[in-house]
C-alpha cells in the first residue's frame, strides 16, 4: 500500500503543477493523470479491479437512485460522481440555448433601461443580476452575457466598464456559492454527500445574502465617484432597446419557459426524488426539442474540454481515497487541532478560501470531500457544518486573484478583447478586501449558527 501511496501522491501533485502553470489544457492533463492512477496505481501497484471499477463507477448508471431518490440517499463520494457529469452537461445545452434566443441580452438591457441608463444604476443592478443569475446558471456564462452587455454600454454611456466587470465577477462567485447548481464545487459537494437545493439556499444561500449586502455596499463606494463623473459628461445617445436582442419570439418564450422550469425541479428536487442527473436529461431532452433544426449546434457547443476535466479530476481524487491518503489528511488536521471545533472550522474555510485564489477550486474541493466526511466521523462535528465552510472557502476563495476562478479569467479577457486591461494589481486591489470581507462574515455565521 505504501508504494501505492507514494505513486498516488506523485501523480496529483504533478497534475496540480501542470494544471496551475497552464502550458497544457487542463482536460488533457486530468485524463493523462487519471490513466496513470489505474495503470500504475491501481494496476501494477495494488493489482486492484476491484478499485477500478469503483472508481469508473459506471454501474451507477444502472441504479434506481442515481435517477430517483427517497429518503436520505445520496451517492457514493468515491470515484467518478457522473450525477454532476451529465447535471452539468444539461445546464450547458440549456444555457447555449438561452444564449441563442437571446435571453441574457435582452435581459441586461432591459435592466438598463429600467434605470434610466445611469452608470451608478446599472453598477448596482448589474451587481444583483449577476448574483441571482449565478445561482442557477455556471458563472462563466453569466460572465459572458454580462461582461458583453456591459461593454457595449460603456461605449454608448462614455464610462469605464471595468469597475463593473470587476464586481459582476465577484459576485457571480458570491451568487454561486448560494445554490447547489451555482458553482461546480456545490454541485460536487451536493451530489457527493446527498444535500438538496434547499439545504444549501437555507445555509450557504444565507450566508451569500448577508454577505452580498456588504459587497454590494463596498463597491459602491469603490467605484460610485468615476461613475457618477461619467454621467455629468455624458452628452446625448440612442439607446438600444430590449426588444432588439430578441432573434425569434418563439425561441424566447421556450428557452425562459425551460428555464423556469429547470429552477422549480431543482428547487423541488428533495421533494420530487429526482436527482440533478435526472433534472439535467430532461433539461436537455426539453431544450433539444424546442431547439428543432439548431438541436445538432447545440450539442456541437457543448463544452467537452470541461466534462473531461471532470471525468479525470475524479479518478485522481478517487486514486488518493483508494489508497487513504485522504484519511491520513483527516487524521493529521485532527492531531493539530485537537477537539478544537473552531480551529477546525476555521482552517476548512480559511485553508479553501486561500488555495482557491491560488490554484482552480474544483479540484481542491472535490479532495476535501472526503476529508471532510471523515473528520466528521473522527471528531464529531456535525458534516453540514463542514460542508457548508468547504463550501464558501472554495466558491469566494476563487474571487481574490485573476486565476481563482474561471470567470474571473473569462471576464478580464472580455474586457482586454476591448482595449482595457485589467491586471493583477488593479483586480487584487479591490478584489482581495471584498473576498475578506465575505470570509469573515462566512466565518463569524458559521461559528454563531452552527458551533
Amino acid at each position: 500500500m505504501l508504494v501505492a501511496q507514494v505513486f498516488s501522491v506523485m501523480i496529483f501533485v504533478v497534475m496540480f503543477l501542470v494544471i496551475i502553470s497552464e502550458k497544457v489544457e487542463r482536460h488533457i492533463v486530468t485524463l493523462l493523470s487519471a490513466a496513470l492512477m489505474l495503470i500504475v496505481v491501481f494496476g501494477l501497484c495494488m493489482h486492484s479491479f476491484t478499485a477500478i471499477n469503483e472508481v469508473l463507477n459506471l454501474g451507477s448508471f444502472a441504479k434506481l437512485n442515481f435517477w430517483y431518490q427517497s429518503g436520505q440517499a445520496h451517492e457514493e463520494s468515491s470515484g467518478i460522481n457522473w450525477a454532476t457529469i451529465v447535471f452539468i452537461m444539461g445546464m450547458m445545452v440549456m444555457v447555449e440555448g438561452m444564449g441563442e434566443s437571446g435571453f441574457f441580452r435582452w435581459l441586461c438591457l432591459g435592466i438598463a433601461k429600467l434605470v434610466k441608463y445611469r452608470a451608478t444604476s446599472i453598477l448596482i443592478t448589474f451587481m444583483i443580476m449577476s448574483l441571482v443569475l449565478a445561482m442557477f446558471i455556471d458563472s462563466i456564462t453569466v460572465i459572458l452575457f454580462l461582461a458583453a452587455v456591459t461593454l457595449e454600454l460603456a461605449k454608448l454611456l462614455k464610462f469605464n466598464p471595468v469597475p463593473l466587470i470587476m464586481a459582476e465577477i465577484f459576485c457571480a462567485n458570491l451568487g454561486g456559492s448560494a445554490t447547489m447548481c451555482g458553482d461546480p464545487p456545490n454541485i460536487i459537494i451536493g451530489t457527493s454527500l446527498g444535500y438538496s437545493f434547499f439545504d444549501f439556499i437555507m445555509n450557504t444561500g444565507f450566508i451569500a445574502l448577508v454577505s452580498a449586502i456588504f459587497v454590494i455596499v463596498y463597491y459602491y463606494i469603490c467605484f460610485r465617484k468615476p461613475l457618477k463623473e461619467s454621467e455629468k459628461s455624458r452628452g446625448k445617445a440612442v439607446y438600444p432597446q430590449p426588444s432588439e436582442a430578441i432573434k425569434s419570439k418563439g425561441e424566447f418564450l421556450a428557452s425562459t419557459f425551460i428555464f423556469l422550469a429547470a429552477v422549480v425541479l431543482l428547487v423541488t428536487h428533495a421533494q420530487t426524488g429526482l436527482t440533478v442527473a435526472a433534472i439535467g436529461v430532461i433539461v436537455t431532452i426539453a431544450t433539444l426539442i424546442f431547439a428543432g433544426k439548431k438541436s445538432i449546434m447545440l450539442i456541437k457547443k457543448i463544452d467537452y474540454k470541461t466534462l473531461l476535466f471532470f471525468i479525470g479530476l475524479f479518478v485522481v481524487v478517487g486514486g488518493l481515497e483508494q489508497t487513504k491518503i485522504l484519511e491520513l489528511l483527516a487524521d493529521l488536521i485532527v492531531s493539530i487541532c485537537g477537539d478544537n471545533k473552531f480551529l477546525i472550522v476555521g482552517i476548512i474555510i480559511w485553508a479553501s478560501g486561500i488555495a482557491s485564489a491560488l490554484v482552480d477550486n474544483i479540484p481542491f474541493a472535490a479532495t476535501m470531500i472526503p476529508v471532510i466526511s471523515s473528520l466528521s466521523a473522527t471528531t464529531g462535528i456535525d458534516l453540514g457544518t463542514l460542508s457548508w465552510s468547504l463550501a464558501m472557502g472554495t466558491d469566494v476563495g476563487g474571487s481574490a486573484t485573476p486565476i481563482g476562478a474561471s470567470a474571473n479569467v473569462v471576464g478580464i479577457s472580455a474586457a482586454a478583447q476591448e482595449g482595457h486591461f485589467i491586471g493583477w494589481g488593479k483586480y487584487c486591489k479591490y478584489a482581495i478586501p471584498a473576498t475578506f470581507i465575505v470570509l469573515v462574515i462566512s466565518t463569524a455565521i458559521i461559528y454563531v449558527r452552527y458551533l
